[in-house]
């Protein structure tokens, strides 16, 4: 009986990952090849397969254009291929006619850099419109940034903050919720900052330098941020539930999707200038146990993070590197400055090149899950 429950507990664990995961993915990966199919149909290029994940199919139908719509068996990504494509990347067929009627490969070079640019556009424009939605309805919960403890020898301290202070700006941006300024801080370790205050009545400007520390979320992960040492221990009359109007929504959507970007920046240049640690990269195992974990808090918590996925996704295939959206968009770019294609010579050599570093990132990403989980 206790190999049984062995099991079905470790199977009830692996699906409540798998399902979210599946979920979020499905939405992201769905949205992004929209991008393309959209932007390809209206530029005049034939689709012949949209796929929802690789591999074989699961269950599929032809449209009356001739699309195959699938839905495939490994639920890590998904394609849109043209008539005139030899694979998945969009590689092109060199077994195909020249001057296939509606291929992408014959199609203008600012059609090209349209469609390809089309699906990180389209997760950007997910991610809008996700959390304005959210804003409006869900909204938010606000607390001051009042500050009601200073932890000794912490960087508040040695700045001279004290509890019954007010953060009114940090930087020169107006600070409106407490939840704000810990976001302004938390990206922003070994850099000094200027915060304007407000004590007994009158305002005064100090300087504080956030400090590197490690902190838990409620699931146990753990993340390296900078902190102040400020807390904050409010009454329940001190938190109110906003909601925003139909346009300031969309422009608090369009500030938490360049929130996440300029995070996202931080955290890689970081890395380049050696004061972040690369092991925050996560692949498929650790955005299926994230997936997990912020399900269990509810389904508005899980489509926020389709919203932070979907960000995430569109800048990674911007990434200049052959085999991403980011890769063909640079070829295309050099064959519009130079008036006409690279040599296929040129393009096979990118795109193995392109493969490698994908292929190497997943490792990475994947030993750095593992690592994570503790299973090596």
């Amino acid at each position: 009986m206790e190999f049984i429950h062995l099991i079905t507990g470790s199977a009830g664990t692996l699906l409540s990952y798998l399902i979210p995961f599946i979920f979020v993915l499905t939405i992201v990966v769905f949205f992004h090849e929209l991008g393309h199919f959209l932007v390809a149909r209206w530029c005049g290029v034939s689709v012949s397969v949209f796929s929802v994940g690789f591999g074989p199919e699961i269950v599929g139908f032809n449209d009356r254009r001739g699309t195959r719509w699938r839905l495939s068996i490994i639920p890590l990504g998904g394609y849109v291929r043209f008539i005139d494509d030899e694979n998945a990347a969009s590689i092109p067929d060199s077994a195909a006619p020249k001057n296939v009627p509606g291929g992408f490969q014959t199609a203008s070079v600012w059609r090209r850099i349209a469609i390809v640019a089309a699906g990180p556009v389209a997760n950007f424009i997910l991610a809008i419109v996700i959390f304005a939605t959210l804003f409006a309805t869900a909204g938010r919960y606000v607390m001051s940034a009042d500050v009601d403890s200073v932890r000794p020898g912490s960087a508040a301290a040695e700045a001279g903050i004290q509890p019954g202070d007010r953060i009114l700006k940090i930087d020169g941006v107006e600070i409106d919720s407490f939840t704000q300024m810990q976001r302004i801080v938390s990206g922003n370790a070994d850099r000094p900052l200027e915060i304007v205050l407000l004590r007994a009545g009158r305002e005064m400007t100090v300087t504080a330098t956030p400090q590197y520390q490690e902190i838990k979320d409620r699931f146990g992960n753990v993340q390296r941020v900078g902190l102040l040492g400020i807390s904050r221990n409010p009454s329940p009359d001190d938190i109110v539930r906003t909601r925003a109007g139909p346009l300031e929504a969309v422009w608090m959507g369009v500030e938490e999707t360049w929130f996440v970007i300029d995070r996202t920046f931080s955290y890689l240049g970081g890395i380049i200038m050696g004061r972040e640690s690369a092991d925050q990269l996560g692949g498929p195992i650790r955005i299926a146990q994230v997936s997990g974990q912020v399900a269990s808090v509810g389904i508005l918590a899980l489509i926020n993070m389709s919203a932070i996925l979907s960000v995430s996704i569109g800048l990674l295939n911007l990434f200049p590197v052959p085999m991403l959206d980011g890769g063909h968009l640079l070829f295309y770019g050099i064959e519009a400055a130079r008036g006409r294609p690279l040599s296929q010579r040129v393009l096979d050599i990118g795109y193995r090149i392109g493969l490698a570093l994908v292929l190497m990132l997943m490792i990475f990403a994947t030993w750095n899950d593992l690592i994570q989980l503790s299973i090596l």
